[in-house]
């Protein structure tokens, strides 16, 4: 079974991950930043992964550490699940519209992280959220879960949009790379052998 449990607990945060990469995309996500959720809803139902987030942390402070630190768990929980990658297809990209808002994700689940954000949003909030999270999140996910990772917004006007553009995108990318490839089930996806 490809799924997972991790938990990671520092000064400034408490969060849990369970994930399940052979799932329908079912969510319950709780984490005090209700946008977020929200987002994190998004990335579960799109990439079909079962999720289940549960985060504590310093919001009297900001959003910023515990949007980072689910980022990072996530990530960690996401190459756990994965193991040594025999048989995924490694690959994904989505090229997604919402409403004013176009975004396209490419992503490779190559164990070299690397993320290319090409995102400029109109805003800096949404609602109490502040947008530069957003890159935050997925900075933290990328570099934990071994993720090269390129985001690009090629039009948009409202932030809400594009940010929910955004997630769904590699939402739909991410569900694509996983997928075990009938063709090639029992092999690692490189001709070095390991990823």
């Amino acid at each position: 079974m490809r799924q997972t449990s991790l938990t990671r607990t520092t000064a400034e945060t408490d969060v849990s991950v369970e994930i399940n990469l052979d799932g329908t995309g079912s969510y319950d996500n709780q984490t005090g930043v209700g946008f977020f959720d929200h987002m994190l809803d998004q990335l579960a139902r799109h990439s079909l992964i079962d999720m289940k987030v549960r985060a504590t942390g310093d919001l009297h402070i900001d959003d910023h550490h515990t949007v980072e630190d689910v980022g990072i768990t996530l990530g960690q929980a996401l190459a756990g699940a994965l193991g040594d990658k025999r048989g995924i297809r490694r690959y994904g990209s989505c090229l997604l519209p919402m409403d004013d808002a176009l975004v396209r994700s490419a992503l490779d689940l190559s164990a070299r992280p690397f993320l290319v954000w090409n995102v400029d949003l109109p805003t800096d909030k949404i609602g109490t959220f502040d947008t530069e999270l957003v890159r935050e999140f997925f900075q933290a996910f990328s570099t934990q879960g071994g993720i090269t990772l390129h985001v690009d917004m090629l039009h948009g006007l409202n932030s809400h949009h594009i940010v929910e553009a955004a997630f769904k995108s590699v939402a739909r990318a991410l569900r694509e790379a996983v997928e075990v490839d009938p063709r090639k089930s029992g092999d690692i996806p490189s001709t070095k052998g390991a990823l």
